[in-house]
């Protein structure tokens, strides 16, 4: 009983030691630049320069949008589905497309219904002209320089945990004077091996 209790115990260190190992590879992945205008717990105002990502759009249940999302845009920078170099990952991954709580389903632009976003973030430095072609399923698009409130939470990013993040942001902000109507967006920074405490995701709302 006693062997097997220690064996137990050493399993379970040893998976906590990959976790760790993932967390720290994880943290120093590179993401955007952006300057920090007012910190004030766990929100920020931010100022973020031109970035291009590789965004798709998927539909279905937000999890299951960003899931297949996260896999069409890893076959894009891994060059899976597509010939050429490869490209280094990078943090967040976001994703938007409306109130996950809502019972309508979003709706962008071009009038997709029932669809979510997915993006990545480009390293710094590429250019649209010098990143290698996407498939029909991603686009490369140049967002320009934005502020934007954020808020930081932990743990496992359910609809109900985005939606409560969200609602204490717009407070936040509005305590300040600040009021925007744009949609949120949705920043994950681990993959499903961190543990949910160790994980960082953020609820973005752009002000301009």
């Amino acid at each position: 009983m006693r062997k097997s209790a220690i064996a137990g115990a050493a399993v379970g260190v040893a998976a906590l030691g990959g976790a760790l190992i993932y967390y720290f590879r994880e943290k120093a992945t590179p993401g955007p630049e952006y300057r920090t205008l007012e910190s004030d717990g766990e929100f920020e105002l931010r100022a973020y320069p031109d970035i291009v990502v590789a965004e798709t759009v998927v539909q279905g249940p937000r999890k299951d949008a960003l899931n297949q999302g996260f896999r069409i845009l890893a076959d894009y920078i891994f060059a899976k589905s597509r010939d050429g170099e490869e490209l280094p990952m990078t943090v967040p991954v976001v994703q938007d497309g409306g109130d996950p709580m809502a019972s309508e389903p979003p709706v962008f632009d071009d009038g997709l219904e029932g669809a979510w976003r997915v993006r990545f973030v480009m390293p710094e430095g590429r250019t649209k002209a010098d990143l290698p072609e996407p498939p029909e399923d991603v686009s490369l698009v140049e967002v320009g320089p934005r502020k934007i409130a954020a808020v930081k939470f932990s743990g496992v990013a359910s609809n109900e945990k985005l939606d409560d993040a969200e609602h204490r942001l717009r407070g936040w902000l509005a305590r300040r004077g600040h009021h925007t109507a744009t949609t949120p967006e949705y920043a994950f920074y681990n993959s499903p091996m961190i543990p949910p405490p160790l994980r960082r995701n953020e609820v973005l709302l752009p002000l301009n």
